[in-house]
């Protein structure tokens, strides 16, 4: 399976919209994934990451699925460096370093100072389990901390492909990658939901990666023994569309200018 998820474009947040630049990076966004074999498309209900998908969904006649779960995780608590309300998982880094609850995969929610709003965890625990949800519509139950595969034939494989040496492996044009499904959502929910499924602490991911507007980042499903399945990230924060169209990436939600070339 690849599970794909775009950030939405360039965001104008007091009007829940894209800017124009956003509307160019939608387009040229629109020009890459018109050529995916896509099996399904889902989006947040937020207008910017709508307004993102619309070019994908026009130029290709397809619907996208709203998921209610998959709008931003923006519930806030108390900074602890300004004392003032703030998203849950943006803090300067002495702060939430400090913590050793953020290094964790589930009591970050109760670490300090999110344990003083329920909604985070709450809604932490909603999202996975909704994310498990969809996942199964396609054959994947979550087991502990991998998924098993339902209906799926599988081989077992010890090795990786080699090149011309099918003794360890087998070509790409022999493994049937599974469905391909496409999210349209935010920078802290695609980070919560590849903390679900990557097993890696959701502040380390929104605190260590950086996901342009736009980008696209694939997951996809490793099938090697048996009914087990457990997905690994082939691209974070691509952005390839946009520098084959000469439009620059843009730096919102980083704290430092993004790489152009």
């Amino acid at each position: 399976m690849r599970l794909i998820l775009v950030r939405h474009a360039e965001p104008d947040y007091p009007n829940n919209t894209i800017t124009e630049k956003g509307r160019r990076e939608a387009a040229a966004l629109a020009e890459r994934i018109k050529n995916w074999d896509v099996t399904d498309f889902y989006m947040s209900p937020l207008g910017r990451a709508m307004d993102t998908a619309k070019p994908t969904l026009e130029a290709l006649g397809r619907t996208a699925e709203v998921l209610d779960w998959a709008k931003e995780f923006d519930y806030r608590c108390t900074d602890p460096s300004t004392g003032r309300l703030h998203l849950c998982w943006d803090y300067v880094p002495s702060d939430w370093t400090s913590k050793k609850k953020n290094f964790t995969l589930e009591d970050w929610a109760t670490s300090d100072p999110m344990a003083e709003n329920p909604d985070i965890e709450k809604h932490f625990k909603i999202v996975c389990s909704e994310l498990d949800k969809l996942l199964l519509k396609y054959g994947y139950k979550r087991d502990n901390m991998i998924y098993r595969t339902v209906g799926r034939k599988q081989e077992n494989r010890i090795h990786t492909a080699a090149p011309n040496n099918m003794e360890f492996g087998f070509s790409d044009d022999a493994k049937d990658p599974g469905p391909t499904v496409v999210i349209f959502c935010h920078l802290g929910i695609a980070c919560l939901m590849m903390s679900h499924l990557l097993n890696i602490p959701f502040m380390t991911l929104t605190h260590g990666l950086f996901i342009p507007p736009s980008s696209v980042n694939i997951l996809t499903t490793e099938e090697r023994w048996e009914d087990e399945a457990s997905f690994r990230a082939q691209a974070i924060g691509d952005c390839t569309h946009l520098l084959i169209f000469g439009e620059r990436i843009s730096s919102a939600g980083a704290f430092s200018a993004a790489f152009q070339d």
